[in-house]
C-alpha cells in the first residue's frame, strides 16, 4: 500500500465516513445493556473441540456464517472461544461501560471471552497494527483504501443481506462485500446550549451560516459565554467540519464520493450561503470577528464538555456522537441541545446521517475466533443499547433514534451514496495526492484557516484559491476526468 494511501483518520466519524466519534476519560457510565439476559435459549451442544456448528443456512468457506445468518440468544451459545477487540473508547473502556456490556453477552454467550483494549491514539495506531497483524480479532477500520479490505478482514455479509438488518452497510463495501458494521451512527449537526442561546436572544435556530453568524454575535454581545468554540488544539475535533463538505451544504447525497473528485472549482463561492465555501466560511468569519476563544491554542477537548454543559461555551461543531459526553459532564444536561448544521440549500436544510467507526474481523483468526466474533459484534448491535445511550442515530434497522434528534424534524435526513463502480479508491487517491484530506484526518487545513483568521496572516479567499490550486494538481496528476 502507498504510504500516501494510508490517511489518518481524526475521528469519526464518520462517518462516508463523516467524522467518527472520538474515546476520551471522564465520560460517565452509560446504562446497562437492557433485556440481554433475558434472550438465553438453549443450542445444540458444541462438539469436543468446541467449534459449534453453524446454521443451517449457507455459510462463508470455511464454515464462518455471515452476519444475516446468525439469530442472536439462538445461535452458538455454546461456543467457546477467546478474542480480543481493540478500538478508540478509551472512556467507556475506563468507565467500566464496555465491561458492563460484555458481562451481559457472557449471559448468553458465557463461553466466548472477550478480552479488549482501548487506543489513545487510535488512527495512527490501529494503522500500524493492521499492517503487523498484531491487532487481534475485531477492530474498528482504520483509513484503508477499499480496495484492501480483502486482505485484512473477513467478508461481513453481501450488501444486499446486510442492508436488509442495518442502516449504513455500505460505508465499507467492496464490490458488493461488506467488511465492516458500524458500532453506531451520527448525524452530523451543531452541539449548542440552549440556555444560552435564550439569554442571547435567539428565538429560531439558525438556518444558514449568515443567520448562525449573527446568532453568535448575539451571545458575545448579550452573555458571558464563549460563542464558539473552536476546539483547535486537540487537532482531530477540526475534522469534523469535513463532515458538511456533502449533502449538507448542497443538498446532492451523490456529491461526496461520485463528483467532489471530478469538479473543477469545489471551493468557490456558489453566491447563496451554500457549498463548501460557505461551510469554511463560518469558521474563518467566527474566529476574524472575535466570536470563539481568545487564544485557539489553549482549547481543553476534555474541558470543553464541561463548559459546554454549563453555559460557558454557546456552540461547537461536532457530530452527534459528542452530544452523550456533553450531557454527562455536569448538572446541566437538559440545557445540551443538538441541531442541524445551520445551511439551506433550495429552501430545504439537508441532514448528514451516517454510520461511525466499522467492527470489522480478521481474516487471518481461526474460524472459531472469527465465528464468535461475528456473534459479538450482531450482539453488540442488537442487544447492547450502546448505540442509543451514546446518542446514535441507529444502526440496527429496527431499533429507535433518541429524542435528542426533535430539532431535525423537518430536515431532510439523506446519507452519502458510494462512489461508482471502478471510483471506489477516487477519493482516498485524491484526498491523498491533494494532502487536503477531506473526511480523513484533514484537520491540519482547518486548523489553518483558525491561525489565519486569527493574525490576519491570509484572507480566507486565499485558502480557498490554494486548496483549488491544490485540488486541480491533484486531479491532473492522476488524470482524472474534470467537469466544470
Amino acid at each position: 500500500m502507498k504510504l500516501k494511501k494510508v490517511l489518518a483518520l481524526g475521528m469519526a466519524a464518520a462517518m462516508t465516513l463523516s467524522v467518527v466519534g472520538c474515546g476520551s476519560d471522564g465520560a460517565a457510565e452509560a446504562p446497562a445493556a437492557d433485556g440481554a439476559a433475558d434472550t438465553e435459549t438453549e443450542a445444540p451442544a458444541a462438539d469436543d473441540t468446541a467449534e459449534a456448528e453453524a446454521p443451517a443456512a449457507d455459510a462463508e468457506a470455511g464454515g464462518v456464517p455471515t452476519y444475516s445468518q446468525i439469530t442472536v440468544g439462538e445461535d452458538y451459545t455454546d461456543l467457546t472461544a477467546s478474542i480480543k477487540w481493540i478500538h478508540h473508547k478509551t472512556d467507556r473502556e475506563e468507565d467500566g461501560t464496555i465491561a458492563n456490556m460484555i458481562a451481559e453477552f457472557n449471559k448468553v454467550y458465557p463461553n466466548i471471552t472477550v478480552e479488549t483494549e482501548g487506543v489513545t491514539d487510535y488512527a495512527e495506531d490501529s494503522l500500524l497494527r493492521l499492517t503487523t497483524g498484531d491487532w487481534g480479532d475485531i477492530m474498528f477500520i482504520p483509513a484503508v483504501d477499499k480496495a484492501d479490505l480483502a486482505t485484512y478482514f473477513q467478508p461481513i455479509d453481501t450488501l444486499d443481506n446486510l442492508s436488509k438488518e442495518i442502516n449504513f452497510a455500505d460505508a465499507w463495501q467492496f464490490d458488493g462485500t461488506c467488511y465492516g458494521v458500524p458500532y453506531m451512527a451520527n448525524a452530523q449537526g451543531v452541539l449548542y446550549n440552549k440556555a444560552v442561546f435564550e439569554a442571547a436572544g435567539i428565538t429560531e435556530l439558525p438556518k444558514t451560516p449568515t443567520e448562525f453568524l449573527e446568532d453568535l454575535q448575539l451571545i458575545k454581545d448579550n452573555t458571558d459565554a464563549i460563542p464558539l468554540y473552536t476546539n483547535y488544539a486537540a487537532g482531530w475535533t477540526m475534522g469534523a467540519w469535513d463532515a458538511y463538505v456533502g449533502c449538507v451544504s448542497n443538498g446532492d447525497d451523490t456529491y461526496l464520493n461520485q463528483k467532489f473528485a471530478h469538479t473543477a472549482e469545489p471551493f468557490a463561492d456558489p453566491g447563496d450561503d451554500t457549498g463548501a465555501y460557505n461551510l469554511y466560511r463560518i469558521l474563518y468569519d467566527a474566529v476574524a470577528n472575535g466570536l470563539t476563544e481568545e487564544d485557539y491554542t489553549t482549547t481543553d477537548w476534555e474541558g470543553c464538555k464541561a463548559m459546554l454543559n454549563n453555559g460557558e461555551i454557546g456552540a461547537m461543531v461536532l457530530g452527534s456522537w459528542a452530544y452523550a459526553q456533553m450531557v454527562e459532564a455536569g448538572d446541566h444536561g437538559d440545557d445540551v441541545g443538538y441541531m442541524p448544521f445551520p445551511m439551506t440549500v433550495g429552501g430545504t436544510q439537508y441532514v448528514l446521517a451516517g454510520g461511525d467507526y466499522n467492527y470489522a474481523i480478521n481474516v487471518n483468526a481461526s474460524d472459531e475466533n472469527k465465528t464468535a466474533a461475528m456473534v459479538f459484534i450482531k450482539w453488540m448491535t442488537e442487544d447492547s443499547n450502546w448505540c442509543y445511550n451514546e446518542g446514535g442515530y441507529t444502526v440496527d434497522i429496527d431499533g429507535e433514534n433518541p429524542p435528542m434528534y426533535a430539532a431535525f424534524d423537518g430536515c431532510t435526513v439523506l446519507s452519502d451514496q458510494p462512489a461508482l463502480p471502478g471510483e471506489e479508491t477516487l477519493l482516498n487517491d485524491i484526498n491523498a495526492e491533494s494532502e487536503l484530506s477531506f473526511n480523513a484526518g484533514g484537520d491540519a487545513k482547518v486548523q489553518r484557516i483558525v491561525e489565519a483568521a486569527a493574525t490576519g496572516s491570509e484572507t480566507f479567499d486565499d485558502i480557498m484559491a490554494d486548496w483549488t490550486a491544490a485540488w486541480n494538481d491533484a486531479q491532473a496528476s492522476l488524470g482524472i476526468e474534470v467537469n466544470n
